[in-house]
């Protein structure tokens, strides 16, 4: 990577950095400061879900109001939406409050990484797309291990201090982007393919986002409840949440290169078979602390990379003109299931007591795999075609970071060994979409 494109991207990633490390701190926080208000389980899982409703509406919308008013003002609106939402929750612990709070958060959030992500596709070359994307992957979860473990420091300084710090990081996550003189890219309004041809093209692409996002919403949701209530203190559950993170953030690249080597669609049913074993492992490991550690750090790893791999396995398939729209749509899909959720496991573990919730990962997982089988006996699973690329992009249009020159290469070769051209019939195949479109990206 040279110089100057390193340069370029130094602003966005050390924004995204900032930022990541107050989001991961807030999405523990909430969980365990509710928990300590008396609210039931059901009632934190609702507005755990409003954040990612938020996401949700965000990854639909806000791509319009950097289009209207640039990308530098549009992250000073939304990064200071974030900071105002976060010391409204400070100042006063209400449940319908705070559901809307969360929304707005999550909408705001969402224009912040849009931002980020566009900024980033913006300068960068598709030869180096893998590079940059690597960049950004260590910045968010580097942020997101940093964040978890400052959930010890809640306690410190009354209720209202960690709000504080939140807010703070939001705050200055503006003047990275905000001091660099240049000028704000072009961003295009993302038209992601819809429900109906994603099935068409990739069911196990599908699935598996849309299982993935329902059990990394879980984690992040309802795993500092399981730990609070189990009697660890704030300090343990932000070291037990930074494992599964740093678990998440080590094992995705190599069990990605393993899907390289082998079948993607094996890799994807192992991995959801030890997701399954390790989420039942966990409720009898719960009276020893450094083997409760040794399997979240597992299921982090194995949970976090059911999204990329079940992205790799869909680009496999996709034609070339199909892989930018395609991997925005599944990423709807996999937020959708985020959004989806904490109200559906919640009951669970008001039905069967907290360990309902490693129940309900270990059942989704067992699901997954079941799915995964029963379509391995309906048609063969494609071979690679390129690389594995790390990804856990949040917004449409940063979506297509994912789609290396690598990936388009794969894909083209792919359509001229096989007759993709009913696959999606409404993209040609062999033209590849912005990745190769000659137009200037930047004013």
């Amino acid at each position: 990577m040279s110089r100057q494109l390193f340069s370029m991207a130094l602003a966005p990633l050390l924004g995204l950095f900032i930022f990541g490390i107050g989001n991961a701190f807030m999405m523990s926080l909430v969980t365990v400061r509710l928990d300590a208000a008396g609210e039931s389980a059901t009632t934190i899982g609702w507005i755990s879900s409003a954040f990612h409703a938020g996401l949700v509406i965000g990854a639909l919308f806000s791509d319009r109001i950097l289009l209207r008013i640039g990308h530098i003002r549009a992250y000073a609106c939304f990064g200071a939406l974030v900071a105002v939402t976060v010391l409204a929750q400070g100042l006063w612990v209400n449940a319908p409050f705070w559901f809307v709070m969360r929304f707005l958060c999550g909408w705001a959030t969402l224009g912040v990484y849009l931002v980020i992500e566009s900024w980033l596709l913006s300068a960068s070359d598709p030869k180096v797309r893998g590079r940059l994307l690597a960049l950004y992957m260590i910045a968010l979860y580097g942020a997101g291990v940093i964040g978890q473990l400052l959930l010890g420091v809640a306690d410190f300084g009354g209720d209202t201090a960690a709000f504080m710090i939140i807010a703070i990081l939001a705050a200055l996550s503006i003047l990275p982007l905000g001091l660099i003189p240049r000028v704000s890219p072009l961003v295009e309004h993302a038209e992601p393919l819809s429900p109906w041809r994603l099935i068409t093209v990739t069911p196990t692409g599908v699935v598996g986002c849309l299982v993935a996002g329902l059990v990394i919403s879980a984690i992040y949701s309802l795993l500092p409840l399981y730990l609070q209530r189990i009697g660890l203190d704030l300090q343990d559950i932000g070291r037990m949440m930074a494992i599964v993170i740093l678990g998440a953030m080590l094992l995705q690249y190599p069990i990605g290169r393993w899907s390289d080597r082998h079948d993607r669609q094996m890799v994807l049913i192992l991995t959801s078979a030890a997701l399954g074993a390790l989420s039942f492992g966990v409720l009898f490991m719960k009276d020893s602390p450094a083997l409760m550690a040794g399997m979240l750090f597992l299921i982090g790893g194995s949970a976090f990379v059911l999204y990329p791999v079940s992205i790799s396995h869909a680009a496999d398939r996709a034609p070339a003109g199909a892989l930018v729209r395609m991997s925005q749509g599944l990423l709807l899909i996999n937020e959708l299931g985020a959004t989806l959720s904490p109200p559906l496991i919640t009951p669970v573990m008001a039905h069967m007591g907290d360990t309902g919730l490693f129940v309900a990962l270990g059942s989704l997982a067992g699901t997954l795999v079941v799915f995964l089988l029963w379509r391995r006996s309906r048609r063969p699973a494609p071979m690679p075609v390129a690389p594995f690329t790390s990804s856990t992009s949040h917004s449409v249009v940063g979506a297509e970071l994912v789609v290396t020159e690598a990936l388009v290469q794969g894909a083209i070769e792919h359509e001229h060994h096989e007759d993709l051209s009913q696959v999606v019939p409404d993209v040609e195949t062999a033209h590849p979409d912005p990745i190769h479109d000659p137009s200037p990206r930047t004013a």
